[in-house]
């Protein structure tokens, strides 16, 4: 994944004198890396991970019940299911400049606090313009948070790029099927109100500030500029050493992202692969539904879908790090999503776990989009950048996608077309995740 950038820090121990290591060499003191507040800020990264989805797949699996409870029609409803990708699009470009000015701890922070109360209003909001809005301020937390994680994962871990990345996906993939799986059992389990289903996803939300609220106090800039609380604990009391670092530099120059043709294939893969997501997290209990399955049984079929993402998204973190082109990985989940697509059209029902299941592993081209982000950038600030370049452009391009599924449903009665749509839309992504995954950075095409 990204390469292992060598530590900036200067050693200031006490004699007896020891040489600074050479660029590419192992730190001195890599084995206190793993201190009190790194283990803090992985269990941070991992609560975090887990609050980036149930917002949405709890909605899926109960979309049927809010519909009748607040009156929805189906466009409206595809409407709702559209509301994400806005979000992400809309608040996610703010991340960088806010990481800037509070610190990247304090806003995801923050991002959880918002997830927390937006989750814990929307069900008493008060009809369908109260219910967005509340939505609104929960996925805002939630478009900060996507895009500061890979930011967080370069700046404290150089190292272990791959490992923390494939960690916290895993994390993401398994709130995200733990939501869909038991929200309609929970919510029965309650006496049937949906407003309860999905009020409980808050406690979550409210446990993840907690690791946080430490961190939040750290200052500096997206790329990591500014000396973090390890560093000050590793250099020890006493005054800070005299060093060059007074002399004021020149401010780099901005990197030029939308010079950069990889940035812009990877920014389209992001946004159809964000496309295919949301619409499987909106639409898909509802197509096994009206193919005859349980609600119940449905939303397991829509937790299958995203327990896939568990392991996959721990192991291809990893092993696209390990390619020069991750092309073939891509080429892989395009197949498997054509085949699942197929399969819902043409047997819902009588083989609804296998396309589960391969749905399942064509979804995980978001952990790969999250890996290749890391790998097509050489620097902190310029992971920044394509990060939010790439998840901002992407969700704007996901928007209309479960939107124009919900009126295609409406108005042809029907999920043949619809579900035309999402197989052609996997050709296109097929393709810019190829290019996307060639061996190159931004940082050079933009130059050129």
């Amino acid at each position: 994944m990204m390469v292992g950038m060598a530590s900036e820090q200067t050693r200031t121990t006490t004699p007896p004198p020891t040489r600074a290591p050479a660029a590419g060499e192992p730190s001195r003191t890599a084995p206190r890396a793993w201190d009190r507040g790194t283990r803090l800020l992985v269990v941070g990264i991992v609560l975090a991970a887990l609050n980036l989805r149930p917002a949405i797949t709890s909605l899926g699996a109960l979309l049927e019940e809010v519909r009748d409870g607040l009156a929805m029609s189906g466009s409206v409803a595809g409407l709702l299911t559209s509301v994400p990708p806005l979000c992400f699009a809309v608040f996610g470009v703010m991340a960088p400049r806010l990481a800037r000015r509070f610190g990247p701890g304090a806003v995801v922070c923050a991002g959880m606090v918002a997830i927390t109360a937006g989750l814990l209003l929307r069900p008493w909001a008060g009809g369908t313009a109260g219910f967005l809005a509340a939505s609104a301020l929960a996925l805002m937390g939630i478009a900060v948070s996507n895009v500061l994680m890979p930011v967080i994962v370069k700046r404290h871990f150089p190292d272990r790029v791959g490992t923390m990345t494939g960690l916290y996906s895993m994390a993401l993939a398994l709130g995200t099927s733990a939501a869909a799986a038991i929200a309609v059992p929970m919510t029965e389990a309650l006496g049937g109100s949906w407003q309860t289903g999905l009020a409980l996803w808050a406690g979550l939300a409210a446990a993840a500030v907690l690791p946080w609220l430490p961190l939040a106090r750290e200052r500096g800039t997206a790329a990591g500029g500014a000396r973090t609380e390890r560093e000050r604990r590793e250099r020890g009391p006493g005054p800070a050493p005299q060093t060059h670092a007074r002399v004021p530099r020149p401010p780099a120059a901005p990197l030029r992202i939308t010079r950069s043709r990889t940035a812009w294939a990877l920014a389209v893969f992001f946004g159809l692969q964000a496309t295919a997501a949301y619409i499987t997290m909106g639409w898909m209990p509802q197509i096994f539904r009206d193919a005859g399955v349980p609600a119940s049984t449905a939303g397991l079929l829509l937790a299958v879908t995203m327990a896939m993402g568990v392991p996959l998204a721990f192991v291809i973190p990893r092993v696209a790090t390990r390619l020069p082109h991750q092309g073939p990985i891509v080429l892989a989940l395009g197949g498997c999503g054509l085949v699942g697509y197929g399969g819902l059209y043409l047997a819902p029902a009588g083989g609804a776990w296998a396309w589960a299941l391969l749905l399942g592993i064509a979804n995980c081209a978001f952990p790969l989009a999250l890996t290749m982000v890391g790998m097509r950038a050489r620097t902190g600030a310029g992971v920044a950048q394509l990060s939010a370049f790439a998840q901002s452009t992407g969700y704007l391009i996901s928007i209309p996608g479960p939107l124009l599924v919900g009126v295609l449903y409406q108005h042809s009665g029907g999920w043949g077309l619809p579900l035309a749509l999402m197989a052609a839309l996997m050709v296109p992504q097929t393709v810019v995740g190829v290019l996307a995954g060639r061996d190159r950075t931004v940082e050079e095409e933009a130059a050129r």
